[in-house]
């Protein structure tokens, strides 16, 4: 499935369509996925370990990164490509996530803050 049709080098080996690699052409080159039709793994250079992905297209990512090519944050951090940490207050946050974009932590009902981390005042309004 991976030969170029009935074509070989003078030694007899097999030559291999593009992206894919082995004496036999029975797998993928090295940063490319889903024999037979192997294609680029394309993980983002800031977000992967390396240019190199699972079977199935897996980037690996760096803990604060997610996604199939990890170009997104990984629950619990924000501001991509930064990818900072939440920091949501354990007991202000209803579950320690943040917003991907903004990095504002889900508050319990009377608290407030990025963080979650400040009480609301009695009136409803925000504290000085």
């Amino acid at each position: 499935a991976g030969t170029q049709p009935e074509v070989c080098d003078f030694l007899g080996r097999c030559l291999c369509r593009s992206g894919v690699a082995g004496l036999q052409c029975d797998s993928c080159q090295l940063g490319h996925h889903s024999f037979p039709a192997c294609q680029e793994c394309n993980c983002h250079g800031v977000g992967s370990v390396s240019n190199t992905c699972d079977p199935g297209g897996q980037c690996l990512c760096h803990s604060n990164y997610a996604g199939l090519r990890c170009d997104q944050c990984a629950p619990g951090y924000y501001s991509y490509p930064s990818c900072l940490p939440c920091q949501c207050s354990p007991d202000g946050s209803q579950h320690g996530v943040c917003e991907p974009g903004s990095g504002q932590c889900a508050c319990r009902t009377g608290i407030t803050g990025q963080q979650c981390d400040r009480c609301l005042s009695a009136d409803g309004s925000f504290p000085y």
